[in-house]
C-alpha cells in the first residue's frame, strides 16, 4: 500500500473514531505491521495463521518436530493422534503440499523401485513450531481461564 492510501485510511480511521487519539495510534502501528489496512489473501500473514487452524496442519507440523517421516508412516502416526476420524490420503498430500509451498515442510524423493519420499520440517518450519507451540503452551496453562469466560458468556446469553 503506497503513502497516500495509508494517509487516506488514517484520515478514515480519524473520523470514525471521532478522534480518539490512543485508539488512532494503536491502529497506526497495526497498519505499520501489516504494510496496509489489507493485506493480499494470499499473503502469508493471512495465509499461515489460517492453515494453522486448520484441521490437520497443526498437528503435521507437531509431528514432524520429532523428525522425518515417510507419507504412510506420517498418515499412520497423524490417525493415531488424532481425536477426530483418520486423515484420508488425499487430504495428508494436500496438507503436506501446501505445507511445502510455504515453505515449511521439505519433501525428499529417493529413486527406489517404488519410489521412496520423506518429510521434515524446514527451518522455517522449525521456527514456525517453536513460535507456535508457546502459543499452544500458554492456551493449555489459560485453559480454566478460558473455559470460565466461555461458561460465563454462555450463562450471560441463556437469560
Amino acid at each position: 500500500m503506497g503513502k497516500q492510501n495509508t494517509s487516506y485510511a488514517l484520515m478514515t480511521l480519524d473520523k470514525v473514531l471521532e478522534g480518539d487519539a490512543s485508539r488512532l495510534a494503536g491502529l497506526e502501528k497495526i497498519i505499520e505491521t501489516m504494510n496496509g489496512p489489507a493485506p493480499d489473501r494470499d499473503a502469508p500473514v493471512r495465509e499461515i495463521p489460517a492453515r494453522l487452524g486448520d484441521r490437520w496442519s497443526a498437528l503435521i507440523l507437531m509431528i514432524l518436530q520429532t523428525g522425518t517421516y515417510r507419507h504412510a508412516e506420517l498418515k499412520r502416526v497423524v490417525t493415531l493422534l488424532a481425536h477426530e476420524e483418520s486423515i484420508s490420503q488425499r487430504m495428508l498430500t494436500l496438507r503436506l503440499r501446501m505445507l511445502e509451498r510455504d515453505g515449511l515442510v521439505c519433501r525428499s524423493v529417493y529413486p527406489t523401485v517404488p519410489p521412496s519420499v520423506d518429510y521434515a520440517l524446514s527451518p522455517l518450519g522449525e521456527e514456525l513450531a517453536f513460535r507456535f507451540f508457546d502459543l499452544v503452551f500458554w492456551i493449555q496453562e489459560r485453559d480454566a481461564d478460558i473455559m470460565a469466560a466461555r461458561a460465563q458468556f454462555d450463562a450471560a446469553q441463556s437469560t
